[in-house]
């Protein structure tokens, strides 16, 4: 690829009834500069609040030039009608999508500036580079940042017990996308995970340790929703063992931490010692009958540092990193 070349970006953006977040995503994508082009999508699964309001204010500002485009051009679709989720909302963008790079950024994330010129540097200087991802900040509602993604520089093994890429801030060519056989529209939580593993695979990633997006935490939030904890602790487990034939002892402890929890009364479940106590037997068994035996690399997870961390609230831990 020529140093000269003018890459065009594929930004998509999945939203159901995100309307009070909604603009400041959108502000952050158009505000991008830099010597690209951009494809933003935005695939709306038939709100009922304000979003379509808002998705065409952008849209009217755009058409009549009032927005100022800071990159080489502007493409700006967007659709509204119902699905059948977040996965296959994405796909359904995807499809659309004409940029030889790229993204997804949900409707409650943002980029930071500068980033998608950043991203741009790294796809043109390195054409073996197919997976370009970077460091996130955790927000609350109100967009205050209040922590940070713990990324990392890849390693295929340690991908296995944690999830060190964190989504908003990752960018792909549509080529290794196609190859990889997309997202898989039968998961509904753990499909940026699968997407990453089955990448890792056949392409090149490339970490930039600085900061490329906003990641908020809010009740809504999929990320920290008791109600979904259960489900998405589950598909992350079947993924890892699913591609690496091994069930990691972190993943399986808290597949089973969350599966007891949903057994047990409300009034039980609040009491977090207790249900430490039953997780921990429980785990180990199970994670012995997955994995028809115990492997070293698993037990070295066996240590202070992770033992405190089961009696914290998970959003007090993403505060800490």
């Amino acid at each position: 690829m020529s140093v000269n070349h003018t890459l065009l970006f594929s930004v998509i953006t999945p939203s159901y009834n995100q309307g009070q977040y909604l603009a400041e995503t959108i502000e952050s994508v158009l505000g991008q500069a830099g010597n690209f082009y951009l494809d933003y999508i935005i695939v709306d699964g038939g709100s009922t609040d304000d979003s379509v309001e808002v998705i065409r204010r952008y849209e009217q500002l755009l058409n009549s030039g009032v927005w100022q485009v800071k990159c080489r051009g502007v493409r700006f679709r967007w659709v509204s009608e119902k699905d059948r989720g977040q996965t296959d909302a994405l796909m359904k963008g995807f499809r659309m999508a004409e940029g030889e790079i790229l993204a997804w950024l949900n409707s409650d994330d943002t980029y930071l500036p500068g980033t998608l010129l950043k991203a741009v540097d790294v796809f043109v200087s390195d054409p073996d580079v197919s997976v370009v991802y970077g460091g996130t900040h955790f927000t609350d509602a109100t967009g205050g940042v209040i922590g940070r993604y713990p990324t990392e520089p890849f390693n295929y093994q340690r991908l296995a017990m944690f999830n060190f890429i964190c989504q908003p801030s990752t960018f792909f060519r549509k080529s290794a996308f196609t190859e990889a056989g997309g997202l898989d529209t039968s998961l509904h939580f753990a499909m940026d995970y699968d997407l990453w593993i089955r990448l890792a695979g056949k392409f090149e990633f490339k970490y930039l340790p600085e900061f490329l997006a906003t990641y908020r935490l809010h009740e809504e939030s999929k990320t920290i929703s008791p109600s979904s904890a259960l489900a998405n602790h589950k598909e992350a487990l079947d993924t890892v063992k699913r591609y690496y034939h091994w069930s990691p002892l972190n993943r399986v402890y808290m597949y089973c931490h969350y599966l007891l929890k949903s057994k047990m009364p409300a009034a039980l479940g609040k009491f977090n010692f207790p249900l430490i106590v039953l997780s921990l037997p429980f785990a180990a068994v199970r994670y012995i009958i997955l994995n028809k035996g115990i492997r070293f690399k698993d037990l070295k997870m066996i240590n202070p540092s992770n033992i405190r961390k089961l009696f914290k609230d998970w959003m007090d831990i993403y505060k800490e990193y």
